[in-house]
């Protein structure tokens, strides 16, 4: 909690709490809206792909941004066109005009948004503390989007229950006032700006191709982010047709992954000392929490496996994360932030197409059931690397020192320590 005593930070934390909360209620109100009008897991999933597949055509030039400009104004500018477009598409749906199309498209511009701004979030946060506190406060920012999605989805599904799905979309559209105002309210440290030429694919992927423990962790992030997609994806489909329940059971089954997130990030905070040390048991973890909800005969026992699940999740991505931040000279954070998208982010567009297509041809249970695949080989991948690695034994174990800026034509990473 030493974040949360810092005037330079709270602020923030409320409003991206705000904010991804009121993304959730987006989140459950567009899955459920696309399930309605089709009953079709695969355009569920066509639906995610256009959420997050901005993030993957763009990382590297949005991460070269979060370096080059002023990533407060940045994230600001980014709040006010999702906020714009999420409003209009409420018009819509309340006016009885949306279709799958323009949900699609209109969901493909708000993610554009994020594309943008997703990076700069990550790489502001250590602009707000002092070093000795960014462990914990990288973890209180993973939890402002873990606690939101333990409380998002299950208010979201109560919105929509009770007031329309219209209703859920105009309240994502005043959420993004809350980060505005939190932003607002903080005074960023001026971190050294990249002066260098504008990047593409091959300039951020050299950052960290030569690196074996960064490629490591940014493999962790993106195989929890592909097995996680079962909760976005499948939970309308388990709902109605595998539990034979309300279709708004969705927000119970996200909010339960949510729930375990949110408890584990609490638990993150104060063990971030290592933060690599645990990484192969929490993917294993990970993957045996949603077979078990891939598996489950109810849904109580598929709330305690998406909790299971939902818990290791959290503590894989935390781990990684924080570790990824404490390696990197602040003038490239955001371009590793921006790979950190492209893993996190980024892998969701084709997972999610994936699962719905397997979903419609193979059924729901074996779509979740394939999707564990990835976060399984992922531990056992890096329990072995952990041994034949010995950087993954030192990587995020202390602050780094940061070094001169590096040369032109090898912008990013400093393994100084």
């Amino acid at each position: 909690m030493r974040a949360l005593r810092l005037r330079n930070f709270w602020p923030y934390f409320l409003g991206n709490l705000c904010s991804n909360c009121g993304t959730w209620f987006q989140n459950i109100a567009q899955a459920l809206l696309i399930w309605r009008l089709t009953h079709s897991s695969f355009l569920v999933g066509v639906v995610n792909f256009a959420q997050f597949v901005g993030v993957f055509v763009l990382a590297p030039w949005v991460g070269s941004a979060a370096d080059r400009f002023d990533r407060r104004r940045l994230i600001i500018a980014t709040q006010v066109i999702a906020s714009a477009v999420t409003g209009g598409l409420a018009v819509l749906q309340a006016t009885g005009r949306v279709t799958t199309p323009v949900i699609i498209g209109l969901v493909l511009v708000v993610g554009l948004a994020w594309a943008f701004a997703m990076p700069a979030i990550q790489a502001m946060v250590p602009d707000l503390v002092p070093l000795d506190v960014v462990p914990a406060a990288l973890a209180m920012s993973s939890l402002t989007f873990n606690l939101s999605r333990a409380i998002g989805p299950i208010l979201g599904a109560a919105v929509v229950a009770h007031w329309g799905i219209a209703t859920a979309f105009g309240l994502n559209a005043l959420s993004y006032l809350g980060l505005i105002a939190g932003l607002l309210s903080v005074r960023p440290h001026q971190a050294r700006r990249s002066a260098g030429p504008r990047l593409g694919w091959g300039d951020s992927l050299r950052m960290v191709r030569s690196d074996t423990a960064l490629l490591a962790l940014l493999g962790v992030v993106a195989a929890i982010s592909v097995t996680q997609d079962p909760v976005a994806t499948l939970t309308p489909g388990f709902s109605s047709e595998v539990f034979h329940r309300s279709d708004t059971l969705t927000g119970l089954l996200v909010g339960a992954f949510g729930g375990g997130s949110a408890l584990a990030a609490a638990t993150a905070a104060g063990r971030a000392r290592d933060p690599v040390r645990r990484l192969g048991t929490g993917c294993v973890l990970m993957g045996l929490g949603i077979l078990g909800f891939a598996l489950a005969p109810s849904p109580p026992f598929a709330y305690a496996a998406l909790a299971v699940a939902g818990f290791f999740f959290m503590l894989t991505n935390t781990g990684a994360t924080t570790a990824l931040t404490l390696e990197v000279a602040p003038e490239a954070r955001g371009r590793i932030m921006a790979l950190w998208s492209l893993c996190f982010l980024g892998t969701r567009p084709p997972a999610s197409l994936v699962d719905g297509a397997l979903a419609s041809t193979a059924g729901l249970r074996p779509a979740a059931v394939v999707l564990t695949v990835p976060v399984l080989v992922a531990g056992v991948a890096m329990a072995v690397l952990r041994r034949r690695v010995p950087r993954l034994r030192e990587v995020g174990a202390c602050p780094p020192v940061v070094a001169e800026p590096p040369a032109p034509d090898l912008p990013g990473v400093t393994a100084t320590k």
